[in-house]
């Protein structure tokens, strides 16, 4: 609401500036209307380009969810709907941008049909009509420098909208990233944009008041002055009339408010977008240059396990390397590929007593099919049911982080709801691990685990950590700390996990899925008036059920607060 509040007051502001500013009276006669929403749309573009970069530094956003200064929790989540602010401020960035290149077109036009030869300081076309002439394109872009970076602006943002789109990402993540990238030539161009100076503003008001008279240039055009006589031709109206005289009868037709002592003199305004951007884009590039320096140094791959449904492990050690729990790390592999990098979420941070953190990515994309490869012996091997460990001479990796998520709040509620779709557990997995370690130090003091798969080869990727942390929580005579709940939604017949240490999960895995509503009330029902925090982490079809259902109210006094995985 604040960000919309100052988009509007923006807008109008500047909008009314340039209609009524007496510096612009010149400039908004010759140009009308563009004149006002083309100013106003720039002055929208100048604070979202400021904004969009702020939510990609992910390191300042990591530092303030970890710090105490943020002491909020209601502020901590605002710091999770950074991709989404991101992507707000890029759309207004398209659709300001697209009213600011048109009402710079009729700018362009009526410089060509409303030019006047009393003003050429003013005058961006060289004679009237000149845009109307074929033989004059160059005219379109007055000039060079801001007619020539505009267009090439506008294809950049274009590539960068449309390789944005959810079906491009997902069909082809390296173009969508490939693309994103050119945002360094658009800030680039933008700078030089603004350097044109083809719109001027006044600077001698109070000699020149805007529709004054001017009674030299008058008489000078309606008489002939012998030529003896013309040099000493003296100024005898620059003194106001004195007050006892009538005012002439011109003067009030006309409503002049005064009277000319020279001509209007122009000047082109100083860049405002480097006050804007310059701030923002040095942050930025500051934080990126810090995790470069930061990631700079190769990971230690200590093994790599092979689990069922095409997913893989990777465990890892690095020097001075800390996470908390629910944290991802961005892994970079430059033989898979020099310049691209992914997002993935710790299933494993380390420890006081062990320094290893590990990952898990299902292998679905061309990224994750080279690193497999690169990472396993033989790529085509038959899934087992048991991991597979791997030993070789591994690639360099990479990793640039941590960084935070929202499920770091789920240790600071007393009662939480953690929600998994498939490969979405992996969030929660690093959460297990730490109350594996020990829950005591922690505030949560209830936890209820739903996770939800399609086939029953999934829920083996933690089934040992499910199984560990349900007998040690049931040898410190806590078993109601964690409710765990499977839902297998697609199956041919009653299953089980095999393996005799799995039963402990066998009688707690459903058929079909979750009924959200009686989940839900039976939580509000035995937790009356408490705050529960709610975690999800899989379909956007999940996600919004649990989303309205967090929303609803309940008649036990029970509050949800709703937080969804979104990597920024």
């Amino acid at each position: 609401l604040l960000w919309l509040s100052l988009n509007v007051w923006l807008f109008w502001k500047t909008f009314l500036l340039y209609n009524q500013g007496l510096q612009y009276y010149y400039l908004h006669q010759m140009l009308g209307l563009g004149l006002c929403v083309s100013r106003a749309s720039a002055s929208v573009l100048n604070f979202n380009c400021c904004l969009v970069l702020l939510p990609m530094c992910r390191v300042l956003l990591a530092f303030l969810r970890g710090s105490q200064k943020v002491a909020s929790r209601k502020t901590r989540r605002l710091l999770d709907k950074s991709k989404t602010f991101h992507v707000t401020c890029g759309v207004t960035i398209c659709i300001f941008s697209v009213l600011h290149v048109a009402a710079h077109l009729v700018n362009a036009l009526n410089f060509s049909e409303n030019y006047n030869e009393e003003f050429l300081a003013l005058n961006a076309a060289n004679y009237r009509g000149e845009v109307s002439q074929l033989s004059n394109v160059n005219y379109l872009m007055s000039i060079l420098v801001p007619g020539l970076t505009g267009v090439i602006m506008v294809l950049v943002l274009f590539l960068m909208c449309t390789a944005s789109t959810y079906a491009i990402r997902v069909s082809n993540y390296d173009i969508f990233w490939y693309t994103h990238n050119l945002f360094f030539v658009f800030y680039m161009l933008l700078m030089l944009h603004v350097s044109g100076g083809v719109l001027k503003y006044q600077t001698n008001l109070e000699e020149h008041p805007p529709g004054c008279f001017n009674p030299n240039k008058t008489l000078r055009q309606n008489m002939t002055v012998p030529k003896a006589f013309e040099e000493p031709f003296p100024d005898y109206t620059t003194e106001p009339f004195p007050e006892d005289l009538p005012v002439p009868e011109p003067f009030v037709q006309n409503n002049f408010m005064g009277i000319c002592s020279e001509e209007p003199k122009f000047q082109s305004h100083f860049p405002e977008t480097w006050f804007w951007i310059s701030g923002p884009l040095c942050l930025y590039c500051v934080e990126r240059l810090y995790r470069y320096i930061r990631s700079n140094k190769p990971v230690t791959i200590t093994s790599v396990l092979s689990h069922p449904s095409n997913v893989l492990e990777v465990r890892m050690m690095k020097d001075n390397f800390k996470a908390r729990p629910g944290q991802y790390v961005i892994l970079h592999c430059p033989r898979v590929s020099a310049l691209e990098s992914h997002p993935f979420t710790l299933t494993m941070c380390p420890t006081d007593t062990k320094a290893t953190f590990g990952v898990h990515l299902k292998v679905v994309g061309d990224w994750t099919e080279r690193f497999r490869d690169l990472l396993l012996l033989h790529s085509n091997q038959d899934t087992e049911i048991l991991p597979i460990f791997q030993q070789r001479r591994y690639p360099k990796l990479y990793v640039d982080g941590p960084f935070g998520s929202p499920f770091e709040e789920s240790l600071n509620y007393e009662v939480s709801l953690c929600v998994a779709g498939g490969i979405g557990v992996t969030p929660f997995a690093s959460v297990l691990n730490t109350l594996l370690d020990g829950w005591k130090c922690y505030k949560l003091r209830r936890l209820y685990f739903i996770w939800v798969c399609r086939d029953i080869e999934s829920f083996r990727w933690f089934a040992d950590l499910l199984c560990m942390l349900h007998n040690k929580l049931w040898q410190e005579n806590r078993p109601d700390y964690i409710n765990i709940q499977l839902y297998l939604s697609q199956t041919d017949g009653i299953q089980k996990i095999i393996g005799e240490k799995y039963q402990a999960l066998n009688s707690r895995l459903l058929i079909g899925r979750p009924r959200w509503k009686l989940l839900f009330d039976e939580i509000a029902k035995c937790n009356r008036r408490k705050t529960i925090g709610v975690f999800c982490c899989g379909p956007n079809k999940i996600s919004k059920i649990l989303h309205k259902l967090s929303n609803s109210s309940n008649s036990y006094g029970t509050r949800f607060e709703y937080n969804k995985e979104s990597f920024s």
